[in-house]
This record gives structure tokens, C-alpha cells and sequence, in this order.
């Protein structure tokens, strides 16, 4: 009987093995999270992606506290392949300073080395969606994001932080949903209570993405609950 080669061996096999998908060097692959560095933004809805790159840190056992490309930053191994964690320090709404700088950085392709976490006013508290592509639509960070890469072509996870108002609430307020005041304020403990198990899903999605790609990630954990 003749062995299989090793580049017979499922790729996801050669993932955990810490091993490139087809020849070549691999580079890291780069979790970048949104939010605004100082403490009264931490426990505010905008802050989500910080959060998540709290949480996924916390899990692997490392800090995120070195400073590189306008960002801080930690390094871990996430299923055999290096991963660089990063929350910018130049505040939401320039995010893609930062973005542009660890690209560039560690040579990193945005469509394939790269996954963006940040909030989503569009989507409800205690859910979360992944997208391959996209308009920043009304995300300043997004839009930023977009801009510094040149398109729209790179992964995206967004956080919902929406409440969940009822019918005769929007009437009250027009349709019109809780804005900048509301993002930028320290949420309730209610509130804190069902991120908090968001993030853990958040963390178990991004690992899913870096094992499998977006595509199986996507079909897992965007289904409605």
C-alpha cells in the first residue's frame, strides 16, 4: 500500500498542523477589533470589537498591551496559525490608519488575512453576523476601514448592540433608532449580561473563520436561532 503524500492530507489537517494551504511562506492572520481607547468608551456599545479581542485574548492566555502600527496589539496561535490581535488606538472613526498600517505590516492580504469585529446598531443585542464584503453603510469605523484598503472586499464581523424596542417605541421616536449618544455611553448590566455570551460565539466564530474560511463560518453561525 502507498502512503498518501502530505499534500494529499485534508487542508484542514494541514491547518492544525500549522501548515500553509498550498507552497509558500504564510504569513499571520490579523483579528482586528473597533472601538475607542480610553476608559470611559470600555463598557460603551461602539466598544464591541474591543471587547471581542478582550475575550479571544483572555482564551488564549495573552495580553494585549504592545504597542505597533497605531495599534496594540498580541500574538497567539489560533488552530496552528500565528494570529496577530489588534485594537487601534486612533479612535473609531479613523480606524483605517491603523487597519492600513498592520496590513502593510505584515504583508497581509485583506480579502484573505484579515478579520474586522465591530459593533452594529442594525443588529439586535445577542446577535452577531459575518460578511465577506460589504457597505460600511452608516459605521464611521467601516467607512474608514474601506477607504484606508481600497474596497469593500474584506471579512467582516459585526456585533449587534441594537435594543430591541418594540413596534410602539420606534412609533414614538419616527422609526428612529438610538444614535451616537446611546453608542457612546456604558451600557446597562442587563445588557452587559447578553454581550458578555455573544462573546464567547464571537470568539468561537473567528476561530471557525481561520480554520475553515468564511464560507463554512458563515453557514454555521449566521443561521436564525
Amino acid at each position: 500500500m502507498v502512503d498518501a503524500s502530505e499534500n494529499d492530507r485534508p487542508s484542514e489537517q494541514r491547518l492544525l498542523a500549522g501548515e500553509p494551504e498550498s507552497g509558500g511562506r504564510r504569513g499571520p492572520f490579523l483579528v482586528v477589533g473597533l472601538g475607542n481607547p480610553g476608559p470611559e468608551y470600555v463598557w460603551s456599545p461602539h466598544n464591541a470589537g474591543f471587547m471581542a479581542i478582550d475575550r479571544i485574548a483572555q482564551q488564549e492566555g495573552v495580553v494585549v498591551q504592545n504597542r505597533r502600527c497605531k495599534a496594540v496589539t498580541a500574538t497567539c496561535r489560533l488552530a496552528g496559525r500565528e494570529v496577530v490581535l489588534a485594537k487601534p488606538e486612533t479612535y473609531m472613526n479613523l480606524s483605517g490608519l491603523a487597519l492600513a498600517a498592520l496590513v502593510k505590516e505584515f504583508e497581509a492580504d485583506p480579502a484573505r488575512d484579515l478579520l474586522v469585529i465591530y459593533d452594529e446598531l442594525d443588529l439586535t443585542l445577542g446577535t452577531f453576523k459575518i460578511r465577506e464584503r460589504g457597505s460600511p453603510a452608516g459605521h464611521n469605523g467601516a467607512r474608514s476601514v474601506t477607504s484606508a484598503l481600497g474596497g469593500q472586499e474584506w471579512l467582516r464581523l459585526r456585533i449587534g448592540v441594537g435594543p430591541d424596542l418594540p413596534p410602539e417605541a420606534l412609533a414614538a421616536t419616527g422609526g428612529k433608532r438610538p444614535g451616537r449618544d446611546y453608542l457612546l455611553s456604558p451600557m446597562r448590566k442587563a445588557d452587559l449580561a447578553v454581550l458578555d455570551e455573544v462573546l464567547d460565539k464571537v470568539a468561537n466564530a473567528t476561530r471557525r473563520v481561520i480554520i475553515d474560511g468564511p464560507g463554512p463560518a458563515m453557514n454555521e453561525f449566521n443561521r436564525r436561532e
